[in-house]
């Protein structure tokens, strides 16, 4: 299979740097999946687990919010932040979802809508990392 180079980078650090051989990422617009060869775009990340597959090893990341980037065969997805499962602090993760919904009186109009859509996509990946899949 061929590969391609991928990065991540959120603010904090380069979270991964290397060939790969797909990345499946959670975009506003659908997720989708990126191959060696893929057509140039730019889309809008949502918050979710994105997923790196190398040498048939997966490796998943929590990204919440960004922008991916297709060109030249290379995928470079600017994340608000992203972190690893391995790195995840499960109880400090339900406790923002908490605090996320509790705030939710605050919000009206389209703000509202935004707050509630956000609050959606964490659930989805609180979830997510619930399932047997993720380990």
């Amino acid at each position: 299979m061929a590969t391609f180079h991928f990065d991540l980078v959120s603010p904090e650090k380069l979270a991964f740097s290397g060939e790969v051989d797909q990345v499946d990422v959670p975009g506003w617009e659908g997720d989708f999946g990126v191959l060696a060869g893929h057509a140039p775009f730019v889309a809008a990340v949502r918050p979710g687990i994105l997923t790196i597959i190398s040498g048939g090893q997966k490796q998943k990341v929590i990204v919440l919010g960004g922008l991916a980037e297709v060109s030249d065969d290379r995928l470079t997805v600017l994340a608000d932040v992203a972190t690893s499962l391995d790195e995840l602090d499960r109880a400090q993760f339900a406790d923002k979802i908490a605090e996320m919904q509790e705030k939710l009186s605050e919000h009206e109009g389209s703000e509202l809508d935004l707050a509630i859509a956000r609050l959606d996509h964490y659930k989805s990946i609180q979830q997510e990392l619930n399932t047997t899949a993720m380990h």
